[in-house]
């Protein structure tokens, strides 16, 4: 206030994190839904459930970001999890995820 200048350098701040999940997760699957070239997830993808509701929903690839901030193994922990996940129900290719989810009507469900 003093300075009258703002504290961060790009003037406004963001929003990030699991706070952003759900409308990343329905965006991600609009997108996979209109388009037929790889989407990738990103929005507040922090466990192995977030990384697989967004493959199912659509996402070619996943990103974790800010859980890399309180929890520097996140993404090595995911990805074990994606792999522990498709050994316990059968899939020998994490291929066969993608856009599996099952809608009513074409439509979008979260839960």
């Amino acid at each position: 206030v003093r300075e009258k200048r703002p504290m961060l350098s790009n003037t406004v701040g963001g929003l990030s994190g699991p706070s952003i999940r759900p409308l990343a997760l329905r965006l991600t699957w609009q997108c996979a839904q209109a388009v037929d070239i790889p989407v990738v997830g990103i929005g507040g993808i922090s466990t192995t459930r977030d990384a697989l509701e967004f493959l199912l929903a659509g996402a070619t690839a996943v990103q974790v970001g800010t859980a890399n901030f309180y929890d520097p193994c996140a993404a090595p922990k995911i990805i074990d999890g994606l792999e522990a996940h498709c050994r316990q129900v059968g899939i020998s290719d994490i291929k066969e995820l993608i856009g599996a989810l099952e809608t009513r009507e074409g439509q979008f469900f979260y839960e």
